[in-house]
C-alpha cells in the first residue's frame, strides 16, 4: 500500500508535468511576492483601493490589445496585457496628479481613475462586438492562460517594483506614516509617489493572468489584513505578509488545477481563509490568557 507521503509526491510530480503548471507556479511565486510588498505600503497609507482603480483601467487597456489584435495585423502577436501594462502605468500617473489638484480630497482620484476605467472598458468590448477570446480569463484569471510571453512580462515587472521599493524605501516609509515630515525634510513627495503608483500598476499587471482583474486587489490587501493581526513591526508585516501570499498562491493554483476552479477565485478564496484562522486563533487565545487572568485572581 502506498504511502501518503508517497501519493503526495506522485501528485506533486504530476503537478509539475505540465508546462503550463510550471509557468503558473513560477508567475505565482513571483506575484505572492512582489503583492504584498507592495500592498504594505498601500494598507498603511490607506490608499489599498488605488489596486480597484488601476486594475479596472488595466481592463480597458486589454479591451484595447484585444481590439487592436481583432482590426490591425501589426498587433496580432503581441499580448494584451502589454497594452493594459500601458494603460496602467498612464492611469497611475493621472492617480497622482489628481491627488495633486485636490489636495484636500486625495481620495476622489481613487473613484475618478475607476470609473472612468470600467467606462472605457465597457465601450471598448461592446464596439468589438466580442472577442474571440475568453475574457473571463482577464477578470477571474487562468492557469492555462501563463504563457512565454506572459512569464518574461512578470519577471520584469517584478524586477522594476523590486527595486523601486529597495531603492525609494525609506522615503516610502516616511512618506507612508508622516507625510508632512518627510516632505519637510527634503523627501521628494511627488517623485517618490510617482513611482510607487508605477510599481503598484506593474504589480496588477503583471497579477492578472494568475489572479484576473477583479480579484487582484484581493492579493495585494488581504494577506496584509492578515499579517497585521500578527506583526509587531513593519519589518514583520513584510515577512509575514509575503508568507501569507504564498500560502494563498501556490495552494491556490494547486487546488484550483485539481478542482478544475478558476486560479483567481481559488487564491482569493484561500487568502480570506487564511485572514479568518489567524483573526479566530488570535481571539481564542486571548480568550484563554483572559480566562486564566481571571482563574488566577
Amino acid at each position: 500500500m502506498e504511502t501518503p507521503t508517497g501519493v503526495d509526491i506522485a501528485m506533486f510530480e504530476i503537478l509539475l508535468h505540465y508546462e503550463f503548471m510550471q509557468r503558473a507556479l513560477v508567475a505565482g511565486v513571483i506575484i505572492g511576492f512582489i503583492s504584498p510588498i507592495v500592498g504594505v505600503f498601500l494598507v498603511v497609507r490607506r490608499l489599498s483601493l488605488i489596486a480597484d482603480a488601476l486594475s479596472h483601467v488595466t481592463l480597458s487597456g486589454v479591451a484595447a490589445g484585444l481590439l487592436l489584435q481583432k482590426y490591425v495585423s501589426a498587433f496580432a502577436m503581441i499580448s494584451p496585457l502589454y497594452v493594459g501594462m500601458v494603460f496602467s502605468m498612464v492611469a497611475s500617473v493621472f492617480v497622482e496628479q489628481l491627488r495633486r489638484l485636490y489636495h484636500s480630497y486625495q481620495e476622489l482620484a481613487i473613484p475618478v481613475i475607476l470609473s472612468g476605467g470600467i467606462g472605457l472598458g465597457v465601450v471598448l468590448i461592446s464596439a468589438a462586438d466580442g472577442f474571440n477570446v475568453d475574457v473571463a480569463g482577464y477578470l477571474f484569471g487562468s492557469i492555462l492562460a501563463v504563457g512565454k510571453s506572459e512569464i518574461l512580462a512578470i519577471v520584469g515587472a517584478g524586477l522594476l517594483v523590486l527595486g523601486i521599493v529597495v531603492l525609494f524605501y525609506k522615503e516610502l516609509f516616511a512618506l507612508s506614516f508622516d507625510e508632512e515630515s518627510a516632505v519637510y525634510a527634503g523627501i521628494p513627495r511627488h517623485g517618490i509617489n510617482l513611482a510607487f503608483s508605477l510599481a503598484v500598476a506593474l504589480v496588477i499587471t503583471a497579477s492578472i493572468r494568475v489572479v484576473g482583474i477583479l480579484l487582484v486587489s484581493g492579493l495585494i490587501t488581504l494577506p496584509v489584513a492578515a499579517s497585521l493581526q500578527l506583526a509587531n513591526s513593519f519589518r514583520q508585516a513584510f515577512i509575514y505578509a509575503v508568507i501569507f501570499a504564498q500560502v494563498s498562491v501556490l495552494a491556490g493554483l494547486v487546488a484550483a488545477f485539481y478542482l478544475d476552479w478558476a486560479s483567481g477565485g481559488t487564491i482569493v478564496l484561500v487568502a480570506v481563509f487564511n485572514l479568518l484562522c489567524v483573526m479566530g486563533i488570535k481571539r481564542t487565545v486571548s480568550w484563554v490568557r483572559k480566562r486564566r487572568g481571571h482563574l488566577t485572581t
